[in-house]
Parts: structure tokens; C-alpha cells; sequence
């Protein structure tokens, strides 16, 4: 299945059906009184973040979705039927946008959770609703109000425990591949990985998801290589999985263009916790490592920095503990902001 992170969307609500002019007719009854029904409400377009999807494929060959119309109101004081809803389904970190590409509508982040885009029109009035004591045969009706339409964004934002970063080539898929069961594009030239890839990791009996993330570059904050889309799945990540390619001239420059990145897009990134290892050991002498970090311990003072090998999986199980730590830490706060912003009701 592709990845799709972003779509246009066109959605458009209902028409409430027209309301209904009758009088009643039968035998022996010469002038019945008006008896037309109103008209049904339209469909709404719904939205539903389900946990079992993490792309939003479906929306790229089918853009324009329209509810059901109300039917319109009949003799008898006959009510025309609502037209059904629509329920659109989407991943679970699913954003709404408006046309303009900035402005939140909704974020939907819990599965199960709905939201009403489009309301349906509602429905018109029959004649039978004009009837008063002074006009007894009126002819008015309203027909049914139509259905409003949106031009929408959609956008994925991945909800993973943690989010590993690095520059292109810097062994991201090496690691998720030997950590989990994701099935990552694994070579040996830069840009393999053109979309986030997300593996759930077991350690010390417990799990969390690790979102691989495309390598960033320089000025990804300002959208090269796309890197706007992609540091937006980092911002639900409760930690950062910083790689550095042990290979790489210079591993001091390599982290701090990262971290420029991070701390230039916003949004909290650069506040986040980080974890930084130096990847690719195996490759690397014992003289190297300990030259490689030496340049890291020169930008990155606030840790320690590990020495690992996804490839041979050297020292992968400390980072994975320390990675969980942090997710620890990260769900204890998000559960107190919970209970903090919860409502007191009183008994009684």
C-alpha cells in the first residue's frame, strides 16, 4: 500500500428536500385543509479517524464526495425521509484544513472520534405548517435549503511514541528493520526511504512505535525535499532518535544541521527529548569511535552518546531502554494534562 500524507478534498452536504403544497381530498370532505408535509433533511459528511488505516490513499483517486438528499414532503402531512450520512474514514492524526492551508478545522487524534464537516441542509416547509386561524388555505411553501460544500486539506500527521532522524543515508530503515518487522527499503545511496515507515518495537516486554522518518536536509524546515511534511510526523513523538552516520567526514556537522532543522520548523521539536547515536560502528576502528566522539561530545554536551550497529544490532538494546524511558515519561505527562483539563462535576 502507498503512503499518502496530504489531499484535496471537495465534500458537500445534503439538499434538504422541498416542502409539499396538498390539500385533503376524499369523499364527502369538499374543502380538506392543507395537509402538505415538509421536506427531509440532507445527509452531513462525517468524518471518522479509525486506528487500522496509516495513509491517506483512498482520497487520491476520488476527490468529491456528496451526501444523500433530503426527499421532499408529500399529502398527508407526509415528512420526506432524511437523506444518510456520509462517513469518510481516516487514519487516526488525521488534520482538516481549510482551502487556505492554515487554518485547523479539526484534529482528530482519537480513534473512534467523529466530526460533523458539512451539516445537511434541512429540510423545507410544507403548506400544512402556514395554516392559521385566519388563513386556513394558505399556498406557501419553502423549498429545502441546500447542503453547504468545502474545499478541504487533508493531513497525516503519524502518532509514534518516537520518531527517528538523521541525514539521508545515515542507516534510519537499518535500524527500524532490525529493531521490528517493518519491511523498510533498505541501500546504500541516499533518499532510499521516500516515505515515513512505522514499526512497533518490543523491549523489556513492552512495545511502542518507532515512525522512520525520509532523511532531512538542509532547509527542510522551508520545504526541501519535502521536509516540511516529514518533521510534521515528529510532532506527536514523545522522544527523538537522533542517528549519525559513524561513516559520515564530519558527524559534528551532521548533527547540528539536524538540529537546525528541528529548532528552525517550530512547533516544539527542538524542546523535545533527544537520544543521539552514533551509527555504523561496525564499520568503524576503535581509534575512529573514539575520534567521531569526540566531535559529537563538542555540539552534544547535554548526553551521553551511543555507539551502535543496526546492521549487526551492536548495542541496539541500551538505546531501546532509554527510548522507553522517555515514552515513560512522555505518557505520565500526557496523562496528567488529561486529568488536569477534565471538568469537576459535583454530586448531587
Amino acid at each position: 500500500m502507498k503512503f499518502l500524507d496530504q489531499v484535496k478534498i471537495y465534500v458537500k452536504a445534503g439538499n434538504g428536500g422541498n416542502g409539499c403544497c396538498s390539500f385533503r381530498r376524499e369523499k364527502f370532505i369538499e374543502y380538506g385543509g392543507p395537509d402538505g408535509g415538509n421536506g427531509g433533511r440532507g445527509g452531513s459528511v462525517i468524518l471518522e479517524a479509525a486506528d487500522n488505516l496509516n495513509t491517506l490513499i483512498d482520497y487520491r483517486y476520488q476527490q468529491h464526495f456528496r451526501a444523500q438528499g433530503g426527499q421532499g414532503g408529500s399529502g398527508r402531512n407526509r415528512t420526506g425521509s432524511d437523506g444518510d450520512d456520509l462517513i469518510l474514514m481516516v487514519p487516526v492524526g488525521t488534520q482538516i484544513l481549510d482551502d487556505d492551508k492554515e487554518t485547523l478545522i479539526v484534529d482528530l487524534i482519537e480513534p473512534g472520534q467523529r466530526f460533523t464537516l458539512v451539516r445537511g441542509g434541512d429540510g423545507g416547509y410544507g403548506n400544512a405548517h402556514f395554516k392559521t386561524a385566519t388563513n386556513q388555505a394558505p399556498r406557501k411553501t419553502i423549498p429545502g435549503w441546500e447542503g453547504p460544500e468545502l474545499w478541504v486539506w487533508m493531513r497525516l500527521k503519524l502518532i509514534a511514541d518516537a520518531g527517528l532522524v538523521g541525514l539521508p543515508n545515515a542507516g534510519k530503515s537499518t535500524f527500524l528493520s532490525s529493531v521490528s518487522r517493518a519491511k523498510a527499503k533498505i541501500a546504500d545511496y541516499p533518499f532510499t526511504t521516500l516515505a515515513p515507515q512505522l514499526g512497533v518495537v518490543y523491549v523489556h516486554e513492552e512495545e511502542f512505535t518507532l515512525a522512520d522518518l525520509p532523511g532531512l536536509i538542509e532547509n527542510a524546515h522551508q520545504g526541501a525535499g519535502l521536509g516540511t511534511r516529514f518533521l510534521g510526523h515528529v510532532e506527536r513523538c514523545g522522544v527523538i532518535l537522533h542517528l549519525i552516520d559513524g561513516t559520515h567526514e564530519n558527524v559534528a556537522e551532521a548533527y547540528t544541521t539536524i538540529r537546525h532543522e528541528l529548532e528552525a520548523y517550530g512547533y516544539g521539536l527542538e524542546e523535545k527529548p533527544e537520544i543521539v547515536a552514533l551509527n555504523k560502528c561496525d564499520a568503524l576502528s576503535e581509534e575512529d569511535i573514539a575520534e567521531k566522539l569526540e566531535q559529537l561530545k563538542s555540539v552534544v554536551s547535554h548526553q551521553n552518546i551511543y555507539t551502535i550497529s543496526g546492521a549487526s544490532k551492536q548495542g541496539i538494546t541500551p538505546v531501546l531502554a532509554k527510548t522507553l524511558d522517555y515514552i515513560h515519561q512522555h505518557r505520565r505527562r500526557g496523562d496528567a494534562a488529561d486529568i488536569e483539563n477534565t471538568p469537576y462535576h459535583p454530586l448531587g
